[in-house]
C-alpha cells in the first residue's frame, strides 16, 4: 500500500489496544530521549536531533512556545524537512496501521503530522504521547502486582528454571526482557536495555497475559537485580509473597546444564569477537566475575575456584573440550550457590505447591494453571 493511499484515521488514546496488539509506533522524540526509554514496538525517527532539541528547549523556557516554534522552523531547512518526510513516509508504508508520538503528544507530534500531511499522508498520533503511555504502564504494573496471581518457579542454580519458564504458556520471562541470565556470570553478548525499557517491557508482557485470562502467571525466582536492571519494587514484593513450584534436578545434571549454557554456548561469540585470543579473553572474564564475589566466597574458596577454572582454560586450549570446567562449577554450586539458595528458600513466605524434576513441573503447571484452565483455587493441594 502506497503512503498516499492510506485511509485517514483518528488519533488514539487507547493505550491498551496499542500495547497489547504490538501496534508499530513512530517515536519522533530526540535520540537521547529514546535511549532513556521507549516502548517495545517503537522506532525512533526524530523530528529534532539532540542539539536542536536542546536549543529549542532553551528558547521555549526563555521566550515561550511561539518563539520556540519559530526557531524550530528556522532550524528545519528544506533539506532537513525533506529527509524527515522521506523517513516518516517510509515508516508509514511499512506500518500503515501505526501511530506517532512525541513526549507529551503536543507540539512535536503535531508538527510531524503536519509535515507528513504536506507530503500526502495523514498519520494519527498517540494522545498524551510517551508520558501518558508510560504512566499507563506504570499504573497497570502496580495494579497487576497488587492483585497478583503469580506462581514463582524456584530451584537451585543450574536446575533449568529459565527453560521451564520458556516452556510454559503463561509465563513472564524476566531474564529475556532484561537480556541477562540473572547471575554474576549471566551477561549476554548484547547490551541490556535501559531500566525504563525493561520496566515497560515487563508491564507490556504482563498486560498481554492478563488480557488472555485470569489464570496465574509463572515467573522465575529472581533477586533484586538481573544484571544491572532492577526488578520493579512492586513485583519484587509480590514475588516474595507468592506460592512456589520447585524444580529439583540432580547435581550432575545441573553441572552439565551450566557448562553447556555458560561455557560451550558462550565460546562461539568469544571466538567471533576475539579470534585466536578468545580462550584467554573468556578466562579473563570469568576471573573478573569471580573477583566480584570474592568476599562472599572467602579467600580460600576463591583461590580454589580460580585455579580450577584456569586449569580448565588450559585444557580447553589444548584439547577443545569444555569438560574441565565441571570441577570449578561443582565447587561453586556446593560451596556458594547451594548454601545461598537454601538460606533464601528458608525465608520465603509463599507456600510450596509442587516440587519435582523438569518434565513433572511443566506438566503440573500446564495441568493446573494452563491458558485453558480456570484460575488457581483452593482445589489445588500443596505437595511437599
Amino acid at each position: 500500500m502506497a503512503p498516499s493511499s492510506l485511509p485517514k484515521r483518528a488519533d488514539s488514546g487507547d493505550f491498551r489496544h496499542l500495547l497489547v496488539n504490538d501496534v508499530p509506533l513512530l517515536d519522533v522524540r530526540a535520540p537521547v530521549e529514546f535511549a532513556q526509554g521507549a516502548f517495545p514496538c517503537s522506532e525512533n525517527i526524530p523530528l529534532l536531533d539532540n542539539e536542536q532539541r536542546h536549543l529549542i528547549g532553551i528558547r521555549y523556557k526563555q521566550q515561550g512556545q511561539q518563539a520556540a516554534l519559530a526557531l524550530g522552523w528556522q532550524l528545519a531547512s528544506a533539506e532537513v524537512r525533506e529527509q524527515r518526510q522521506r523517513d516518516w513516509l517510509a515508516f508509514a508504508e511499512r506500518h500503515p496501521r501505526g501511530y506517532l508520538y512525541c513526549f507529551r503528544g503536543g507540539l512535536r507530534s503535531h508538527l510531524s503530522q503536519q509535515l507528513m500531511a504536506e507530503a500526502g499522508v495523514d498519520y494519527p498520533l498517540v494522545r498524551g504521547g510517551y508520558k501518558a503511555m508510560r504512566r499507563y504502564l506504570l499504573d497497570e504494573l502496580a495494579r497487576a502486582c497488587a492483585g497478583a496471581a503469580l506462581i514463582v518457579v524456584g530451584g537451585a542454580t543450574g536446575s533449568g528454571k529459565t527453560g521451564v519458564i520458556r516452556a510454559l504458556s503463561r509465563a513472564l520471562d524476566l531474564e529475556a526482557l532484561a537480556q541477562h541470565r540473572g547471575s554474576v556470570f549471566g551477561a549476554l553478548a548484547v547490551p541490556q536495555p535501559s531500566q525504563i525499557d525493561f520496566e515497560n517491557a515487563v508491564s507490556c508482557d504482563w498486560l498481554k497475559l492478563r488480557c488472555r485470562g485470569r489464570q496465574p502467571v509463572f515467573v522465575e525466582d529472581e533477586g533484586r537485580l538481573i544484571g544491572r536492571r532492577q526488578v520493579p519494587g512492586e513485583l519484587q514484593r509480590a514475588m516474595k509473597k507468592s506460592p512456589l513450584i520447585l524444580l529439583e534436578q540432580p547435581l550432575e545434571q545441573r553441572i552439565t546444564h551450566i557448562v553447556e549454557d555458560y561455557v560451550s554456548a558462550a565460546l562461539p561469540a568469544y571466538r567471533q569477537r576475539c579470534g585466536e585470543r578468545h580462550i584467554d579473553q573468556f578466562r579473563a572474564d570469568i576471573e573478573a566475575r569471580l573477583e566480584r564475589i570474592k568476599k562472599r566466597l572467602g579467600g580460600q574458596r576463591h583461590r580454589l575456584v580460580c585455579a580450577s577454572f584456569a586449569e580448565a582454560a588450559t585444557h580447553l586450549a589444548r584439547t577443545g573440550s569444555t569438560e574441565g570446567y565441571r570441577e570449578g562449577v561443582a565447587l561453586l554450586l556446593r560451596e556458594y550457590y547451594d548454601p545461598m539458595y537454601n538460606y533464601q528458600l528458608s525465608g520465603r513466605q509463599g507456600e510450596v505447591l509442587f516440587r519435582g524434576e523438569r518434565d513433572a513441573v511443566i506438566a503440573w503447571a500446564e495441568r493446573h494453571c494452563g491458558a485453558n484452565t480456570p484460575p488457581l483455587g483452593t482445589n489445588v493441594r500443596a505437595v511437599t
